[in-house]
């Protein structure tokens, strides 16, 4: 079963939705190099703090801070940590979560700190666009995996366009959300379109594809939480929180002058 949203639920989501978007805005504007990534999960919580909202991460089965802070080949759920000193040439994905009124809002940016390669750039903005692919195959009457099917087809072909075979990740990928931060169903980034649950205006989706430069084995370190690439090739993450409505897709995690 696929939670089924009301209106006005809706909008208390978009609010929770909004208050990560402005964290993940000061946080955009705050990682350069010299910054840790433990000064960066400070500044997030305060300003979800700040909302009135909670962060919805810290704590949740024991993680240790408001924000997953994956640098290079760390693909999702770094641990912040002071000693993580952003450098000229990396590259951070940022996740990011947020409780208001009991509703979820959960998304994710890829930032490129300094100047950074123009291969990594490629690999941040072919994630990227696999994620908007995603989000608009979020209609009314289709089924999950035209979702799924959406993001690999879109993930292909930026491969194609920039020559190399990005690494996809399977194990990961989006999920339901509403008033718990992960919900059924389980959103495969990978997969033929035309199967799975079919989608209903109410219905609330994360779409989060991960690409990797290299190959898509990964490994998790010994923090029980950071994954990274098995290869050391480097990674990025992208996410929204979409509403399916009749009108097509809501991104509920979008900036406000978006």
């Amino acid at each position: 079963m696929i939670e089924v949203k009301t209106p006005d639920e809706l909008q208390a989501m978009r609010a929770a939705g909004l208050v990560v978007a402005r964290t993940l805005a000061a946080v955009r504007a705050a990682a350069k190099p010299g910054v840790s990534t433990a000064e960066l999960d400070e500044l997030a919580e305060q300003t979800i703090r700040d909302a009135g909202a909670v962060p919805s991460f810290k704590g949740y089965h024991g993680f240790p801070a408001s924000i997953c802070a994956s640098v290079n080949e760390q693909i999702v759920h770094g641990i912040p940590a002071k000693t993580q000193v952003l450098a000229d040439g990396d590259i951070i994905s940022v996740d990011c979560g947020a409780i208001l009124d009991g509703w979820h809002g959960d998304s994710a940016v890829t930032l490129a700190i300094g100047k950074v390669s123009d291969a990594d750039l490629a690999l941040s903005a072919a994630t990227e666009a696999a994620m908007w692919a995603g989000i608009e195959a979020v209609t009314a009457g289709g089924r999950l995996t035209d979702i799924s099917y959406a993001v690999q087809s879109a993930a292909e072909r930026a491969g194609r366009d920039d020559g190399i075979e990005y690494g996809m990740i399977v194990e990961y990928g989006g999920h339901g959300i509403g008033r718990q931060m992960h919900m059924d169903p389980f959103l495969p980034n990978v997969g033929k379109p035309g199967k799975g649950p079919r989608l209903k205006p109410g219905m609330a989706l994360a779409i989060e594809p991960m690409l990797t430069g290299g190959g898509g084995e990964t490994r998790e370190l010994d923090d029980g939480w950071t994954v990274v690439t098995a290869d050391g090739s480097r990674a990025a993450h992208w996410e929204h929180t979409v509403a399916i409505t009749e009108d097509g897709p809501w991104v509920l995690t979008a900036a406000e002058d978006s």
